[in-house]
């Protein structure tokens, strides 16, 4: 019945609304100018007179005064608690108003305690029936809404992780939407635990399965904003056994930058996940060589060079260069850093300059690079897919190998004070084309470090780190899209494990590594413990809310497939190729010391490899990566799409 009565009352136009409130608002001055009365007399009063006067007056006065302050400019479902000062401020008023007209009206056998009383009970009941309106009907609106249009949109019942002011300002917010209805909340805090917020009590989290229970929740969402990384991990690993959804709200810094609101709820970032607080950057570091310096992005609109990018114009260069052969990622990119340099405070002229090439155009990036007379880049354009590169193995020599010779003799013959290299663990000892390629670059930078070191030109350096999340090709991705397909999710191996690191972070410590660059440098990142990427599929399973089916839990609902290793996949990676390592003044890069081939040997070697990739001779690449890299052992055979073998 309260729902068709509801139901009825929102479908009214605003002016049949307005109509009933001031109804209303008349029945209570009258009703409250009465029970005073009848308080200050202790009986039913009943006018006489010319006290009649007096109840045609209050509304009268009322009325204008409610109007003016606005209490009828305000929507009841969506009234706020600051509201509450309005009405104090428009019935006050009233009262005075009222005061004086009993005052001026020389009516006599008024007591004054009369006024003070109308007062108080008028603020009551003006106060009291909206704020019981705003309650019947948010909790109605939208499921009535969905009603109408034959929809089930039944709020979702949810609990909120941290009752602290993050947690209450997205209660709030999620009582205005259509989406979820919080139920209580959960708090470490024992002093907080058994009181209410805003009608909604905070409980422990040992009574999250009786919550889970009572409500029938099917959420839970994480407001701690603030809290650390190792703390969130924490939180997330108490919450896996139970069978709920977990979402976060936006960090601190999102929220007050207006970038997202505070309901603007998200998936738990798997950076969460790794439990590990990033190191805080040395801001002498990350200016060294950017600050007031012309920087070029090679591979700018990739997943590592579009973030270096976005740190890049933070840290303000004069102009940065982004480098692309994909026209749309180029456009998005650029159209991005735009936006970034406009909202910056205060604001910095840093001019955007789009280059459309590819790194194998030896002489546009020459070109590139004198015009603009750039002094840092960041090379990151590459083929970094494993079995792509597999079955492509000579683009792939083109643009990892060559392309890091043409940018490298770009950086010399243009004198650019500093070339950094984004490499990977794959190129240790690797076991695929794309790790030998990798490690093949390298020693381009390193031989010609050797080379020119008498001349004191380009400082080269290589930055090798493992799996970045949410990367192009990163696993994270294909298992979020996975589970929304409802399954199976694919893993290579039970026992394959991984190095992660969030792409901000690398990105960071690419540009530090840059700066205590001394010339063919291979610095290595310190990327925490290595993860097993079954476990981190079981993990994004639960917190999707959903329970991973095997043979012990067959009425599961994902499974997790076991497809074997692909071709050239390692079951682990490593990050140094010998053990000689040693420490930087950064706590989180190290400095290697590899081994290295002279600049006349590799050169011969480049041309032998450049042959061979134009005749299409993969047994012979095959062979000069060999001699050249050491530890590659190729897991699988020559796949190359166009490739035959040898009758």
């Amino acid at each position: 019945m309260h729902r068709q009565l509801a139901h009825w009352f929102i479908d009214l136009s605003r002016q049949h609304k307005l109509i009933i409130l001031i109804t209303t608002d008349i029945f209570i001055v009258l009703t409250s100018l009465w029970m005073a009365f009848s308080l200050r007399w202790g009986e039913l009063y009943i006018p006489k007179g010319n006290e009649w006067y007096l109840f045609v007056a209050t509304p009268i006065i009322a009325i204008p005064i409610f109007a003016r302050l606005g209490l009828y400019r305000a929507i009841i479902r969506f009234l706020e608690m600051k509201a509450l000062w309005t009405i104090v401020q428009a019935t006050s008023f009233y009262a005075l108003i009222f005061a004086f007209v009993l005052y001026e009206s020389g009516i006599k056998g008024i007591p004054r305690t009369v006024t003070p009383l109308n007062w108080l009970i008028v603020m009551l009941l003006v106060g009291c029936i909206r704020f019981f309106a705003r309650w019947w009907l948010g909790e109605t609106y939208f499921q009535l809404r969905g009603g109408r249009k034959g929809l089930k949109l039944l709020k979702k019942n949810v609990i909120i992780y941290g009752a602290g002011s993050a947690g209450i300002q997205l209660a709030s917010a999620l009582g205005h939407g259509r989406d979820f209805n919080v139920v209580a909340f959960i708090d470490d805090n024992t002093s907080l635990q058994k009181r209410k917020v805003n009608g909604l009590r905070i409980y422990p989290l040992s009574s999250l399965n009786y919550l889970i229970e009572r409500h029938e929740a099917s959420n839970v969402l994480l407001a701690i904003p603030s809290a650390k990384k190792s703390r969130i991990s924490e939180i997330i690993r108490l919450l896996e056994p139970y069978s709920v959804h977990v979402m976060s709200m936006p960090g601190l810094s999102d929220i007050a930058q207006g970038r997202v609101t505070v309901d603007a709820l998200q998936e738990v970032d798997i950076a969460d996940l790794l439990g590990r607080d990033p190191v805080i950057p040395d801001q002498a570091l990350l200016k060294a060589t950017i600050t007031d310096k012309v920087v070029m992005v090679t591979g700018a609109g990739g997943s590592i060079g579009s973030e270096l990018c976005r740190q890049i114009i933070r840290i303000q260069p004069t102009s940065l260069i982004l480098y692309e052969i994909s026209e749309f990622n180029l456009y998005a990119i650029e159209k991005e850093l735009l936006h970034l340099i406009m909202g910056m405070n205060p604001p910095r002229p840093i001019e955007i300059i789009t280059i459309l090439g590819s790194v194998t155009h030896a002489k546009r990036i020459e070109n590139v690079c004198k015009t603009f007379k750039v002094q840092t880049i960041y090379h990151t354009a590459a083929y970094k897919h494993v079995p792509m590169v597999e079955k492509n193995p000579g683009e792939a020599i083109l643009n990892n190998i060559f392309g890091t010779l043409h940018a490298a003799q770009a950086a010399i013959n243009a004198n650019v004070e500093l070339f950094v290299l984004i490499s990977t663990d794959k190129a240790v000892r690797p076991t695929n084309t794309m790790g030998a390629t990798k490690r093949f670059a390298e020693l381009i930078l390193q031989a010609l470090s050797i080379d020119i070191a008498h001349k004191k030109q380009t400082r080269f350096t290589m930055v090798r780190f493992g799996n970045v999340l949410g990367s192009s090709g990163s696993v994270v991705p294909l298992f979020r899209e996975q589970i929304s397909r409802g399954g199976p999710l694919t893993v290579t191996d039970a026992r394959i494990i991984r190095y992660f690191m969030t792409i901000p972070e690398a990105s960071q410590l690419v540009i530090q590594a840059g700066a205590l660059a001394q010339g063919g440098d291979v610095f290595v990142l310190d990327m925490g413990e290595p993860i097993r990427i079954l476990d981190l599929a079981k993990r994004m399973i639960h917190l999707s809310g959903l329970e991973v089916k095997d043979e012990n839990h067959p009425a599961g609902d994902i499974e997790i497939n076991f497809t074997g290793l692909r071709p050239g996949e390692k079951l682990y990676e490593e990050l140094l190729i010998g053990d000689n390592v040693s420490k930087t003044t950064h706590p989180g890069i190290m400095r290697a010391e590899e081994q290295t081939i002279s600049w006349t040997e590799l050169n011969k070697m480049l041309s032998s490899l450049e042959d061979a990739t134009n005749n299409d001779d993969f047994e012979q690449v095959r062979c000069i990566l060999k001699k050249a890299v050491s530890g590659f052992a190729p897991q699988c055979e020559i796949s190359d799409l166009l490739w035959r073998p040898k009758e």
